[in-house]
């Protein structure tokens, strides 16, 4: 018999996990959402007034907003079937038996790219793709290849971001998959091979139905990194070369931080975090329909 929990020791345990989750997330977003229905520009305050919509209005409207939306969904359009498509090899090679020393190394190096945090990462792309002093292009130089202008030059500089971002994740991507064949029962796989020696066939009618959830979980998580990537790319171009890698997170700080336009910054915020929540729901609706 379960032994019953007053309401005093509930309090007790939930009462601080609440209340950090109401300080840190929920409250800050209420004041951006508070904020987005204002004008407020850090370097007008007195004019700072209630514009209900207008803001969503000007977001909406506006060009440069929609330019860094687009190269935010090139870079996910780009990199994430990438990483699923490495990293769902990567799973298949890892969950095949034998090699249990040789799997365990990988495993270890694949927590390395996801344990580096963003602004690293764009540091190390920042060195090692230099011109003059990078490594990969001292190493294009033994094969005879002139320096490449992988910073400076806006079309490089956005396949840079997007070949960096594939490097970091998909090692979480590969880890994920892998964790989703570990739930295949081992006896309808066996079986399966016996009947078949396709490997494609045996993905698609057995692993692949066990695989949804966590592909799923991996477009929601990817979807939402995307939207928010910052990090990486401002410290490894700052947006640039001239608004060439200035994704949809880098221009809400650019409004918010360097033209201290909160109320416009807010608004753009609330609008991705809105697509975010939409995108999640329509990943569930459309992948989960065979389970349900």
């Amino acid at each position: 018999m379960t032994p019953k929990v007053s309401r005093l020791t509930l309090a007790a345990f939930l009462g601080p996990a609440v209340f950090a989750l109401a300080v840190v997330g929920i409250a800050p977003m209420l004041f951006a959402v508070w904020k987005s229905l204002h004008f407020f520009n850090l370097t007008k305050l007195a004019q700072q007034k209630f514009v209900g919509l207008d803001n969503y209005a000007a977001v909406l409207t506006d060009p440069v907003f929609w330019q860094a939306m687009g190269r935010t969904a090139l870079l996910f359009a780009v990199s994430v079937p990438v990483q699923i498509a490495i990293g769902l090899t990567i799973a298949l090679v890892l969950h095949r038996p034998g090699l249990t020393l040789w799997k365990t190394l990988t495993r270890l190096a694949l927590v390395l790219p996801m344990a580096t945090t963003y602004a690293v990462v764009g540091l190390l792309a920042q060195v090692m793709l230099n011109q003059k002093y990078g490594v990969i292009n001292q190493m294009l130089g033994w094969l005879g290849v002139a320096p490449i202008n992988f910073i400076g030059d806006p079309q490089n500089a956005f396949i840079a971001v997007i070949l960096w971002d594939i490097w970091q994740w998909t090692p979480f991507v590969a880890l994920v998959l892998l964790a989703g064949l570990s739930t295949v029962p081992p006896e309808i796989e066996e079986a399966a091979k016996l009947e078949t020696k396709s490997n494609w066939t045996v993905l698609r009618h057995v692993q692949l139905p066990y695989l949804i959830p966590s592909l799923v979980a991996v477009l929601i998580l990817r979807t939402a990194d995307t939207l928010k990537l910052f990090d990486m790319p401002f410290t490894m171009t700052r947006g640039g070369p001239g608004s060439a890698t200035e994704f949809i997170a880098i221009l809400i700080e650019r409004v918010g931080n360097r033209q201290f336009d909160i109320g416009m910054a807010s608004a753009q915020a609330m609008i991705m975090l809105a697509l975010t929540i939409l995108l999640a729901r329509l990943y569930i609706r459309l992948f989960y329909r065979e389970v349900r």
